[in-house]
């Protein structure tokens, strides 16, 4: 027995210590890759005339697309911020996803809705239209409501595919922030590209004890609470240092459901949103990808590193472990719809880097990290450790992980420094040291509950409480999956 546990260990902290290298690796040249693409978008970038695509005749028409449930207490404020973008040829299309509370009728009274004769082309399958909806008023002119039997985010964003009219759409959360430049920049790939752009998305950012009025984003601040400002921090690493390398790979799986622009044909093609999923933004992107990889055509999916969209983060640890163990379950539900992917060489990037990826580094991780520490504890409680080699591995996780906290810390300043106060930079830097032993476990945990609720068979999208931005509210977003 003894002789096993030696064997046993032995074999335990290779795998851990190689598991570990390469996931570090894997970072470090994502973090590369990032740094080159920052740096040559900014280049690019800073020669760009954005009026001149405000009033170009060539650049796209863009139907917004805003699906909306219980939101009475900031409907207006919201349709408001959408209808003062920057941008030529867009509408905006607001889906009232059959709601509970008074969200219709605040959107009907202040907006002087009548219903309008329409023919829905029910070319996506979706719940029941029962109404569309113009604004009487020539200054809302661009305003469109739609009023629908609940069917969850999916449904409603499939409903408003069906009643748009552009040639792209935005998909975006109603109670986002949208930066008012927003849609002049998403757009801009799909003029410029040499090869057909069927997706593009921008940098989310934590709201959170920032000020908003009327809802518009007036002053940026660095979250109060610890747990928002964790999210700040894993937020900037993902989106500035992931998907920014993944964009210049071209291999990017994910458009965040919080705003993403959209080939509206080639969606269609497709079929537009699984409503069988929780995790239905990155499904989509994988879906569409592999058509084109199916239809032999050569294509793009683009990432900018501007900040666009400013979201509500969860302040509260029951919320966060919601949403986290919804995004575990829609990555394996993703994943095992598209096995066939898997070091697929037909279809180039995604099969061969793109799948394997977020299989054994989005997926996998979490849960082979929380069997280390289990077996960690097992061997430790049997007296069958080198304390020695385990010290050494954990401080050179620990390490690297801060180092790459500081690295994107770095990018950020370097980029777009939407923290601009000293003391905001110093939070940031002390929440980079203590996120791996605070947040980080907590993030392991969650994901692993999300695996066994996903093969127990839960699959509801979940409840999603928000405080507001002015803390004057709450708004529950319910979806349940069926």
């Amino acid at each position: 027995m003894r002789d096993f546990l030696v064997t046993f260990e032995t074999f335990f902290n290779n795998a851990i210590f190689y598991y570990a290298l390469f996931v570090m690796g894997s970072y470090v040249l994502l973090t590369l890759l990032s740094a080159i693409e920052m740096s040559g978008y900014m280049k690019k970038n800073s020669y760009v005339n954005y009026r001149e695509i405000l009033v170009s005749p060539l650049a796209p028409s863009v139907s917004i697309l805003a699906p909306a449930f219980n939101e009475e207490a900031t409907i207006i404020e919201n349709i408001r911020s959408l209808l003062s973008l920057h941008y030529g040829n867009y509408e905006v299309i607001i889906i009232n996803d059959g709601s509970k509370d008074s969200t219709f009728q605040r959107m009907f009274d202040y907006y002087q809705l009548e219903q309008v004769n329409f023919s829905v082309d029910y070319q996506i399958k979706c719940n029941e239209i029962r109404g569309v909806y113009k604004s009487k008023l020539p200054s809302f002119s661009k305003l469109t409501v739609v009023d629908k039997v609940n069917g969850g985010k999916s449904d409603a964003l499939n409903a408003g595919i069906n009643v748009s009219a552009k040639d792209l759409i935005l998909c975006i959360d109603v109670d986002c922030i949208v930066q008012e430049d927003a849609i002049l920049k998403l757009a801009k790939p799909y003029l410029e590209e040499k090869y057909q752009v069927i997706a593009t998305g921008g940098v989310v950012r934590i709201a959170n004890s920032c000020r908003v009025e009327d809802g518009k984003l007036i002053e940026v601040n660095m979250p109060r609470n610890l747990l928002p400002r964790f999210q700040v921090l894993e937020y900037i690493r993902a989106f500035l240092m992931g998907r920014m390398a993944w964009s210049r790979l071209n291999g990017l799986l994910i458009i965040s459901g919080a705003m993403g622009l959209f080939d509206k044909n080639v969606v269609i093609k497709v079929g537009g949103y699984d409503q069988n999923t929780v995790g239905e933004d990155m499904e989509l992107v994988v879906r569409m990808r592999r058509y084109m990889y199916e239809q032999d055509r050569r294509f793009k999916v683009v990432y900018i590193p501007d900040p666009l969209c400013w979201t509500e983060a969860p302040a509260d640890l029951k919320i966060l472990g919601r949403q986290r163990n919804r995004w575990t379950r829609g990555t394996i539900e993703t994943l095992w719809m598209h096995k066939d992917l898997f070091f697929n060489p037909r279809y180039g990037v995604l099969g061969m880097l793109s799948y394997p990826y977020w299989l054994f580094f989005e997926w996998l991780a979490p849960i082979i990290e929380f069997l280390g520490l289990s077996v960690f504890i097992l061997l430790a409680s049997l007296g069958h450790i080198n304390w020695e080699f385990s010290l050494i591995l954990i401080s050179m996780v620990y390490f690297f992980s801060v180092a790459l906290s500081t690295v994107a810390i770095l990018f950020e300043e370097m980029s777009y420094q939407q923290y601009t106060k000293g003391k905001d930079l110093v939070k940031l830097l002390l929440a980079s040291f203590l996120e791996p032993i605070l947040y980080h476990p907590l993030t392991v945990f969650w994901a692993v509950k999300g695996n066994i609720h996903k093969f127990r068979g839960k699959n509801n999208w979940g409840a999603m409480t928000r405080k507001g931005f002015k803390d004057q509210h709450i708004s529950t977003e319910t979806e349940q999956m069926t």
